[in-house]
């Protein structure tokens, strides 16, 4: 057992798979209902009222817009408001379970011209499985 990796019941309960750490079952369920609980609030509908996707910039009808986790809770985020944000869902699809700077990465090499976007930003794990 490593003691550097948290086990189940830690802060963060994380299992490394390949070069991620993902969060365990249980850990993504609560904070899972967790984030179904905010998207009911006041708070949640304020932060999506203006229409504006954290990600695009682009304006929308506020129910059109998603809730998005930043650090996606299968690599540890929680569902707390520092880490939840409005998007559209073209821009939560392309995201998935990208870190900020995996993400913003993904922007750079678009912007850029490359196409060829990180294996994570098109739902390939590198090892032939999606």
């Amino acid at each position: 057992m490593d003691d550097d990796v948290p086990q189940e019941g830690g802060d963060l309960p994380l299992e490394p798979v390949e070069d991620f750490f993902y969060a365990d079952e249980a850990f993504v369920r609560r904070e899972k209902a967790k984030a179904q609980e905010i998207r009911r609030s006041q708070w949640w509908k304020n932060r999506r009222s203006s229409g504006i996707c954290h990600y695009c910039g682009r304006k929308f009808p506020p129910a059109e817009l998603t809730m998005d986790h930043l650090i996606p809770i299968s690599r540890g985020g929680r569902s707390v408001h520092g880490n939840l944000v409005p998007c559209c869902k073209e821009c939560n699809n392309r995201k998935k379970y990208l870190l900020p700077m995996e993400w913003q990465e993904y922007l750079d090499r678009l912007a850029q011209g490359k196409p060829d976007a990180p294996a994570e930003a098109n739902g390939d794990d590198g090892n032939g499985h999606d």
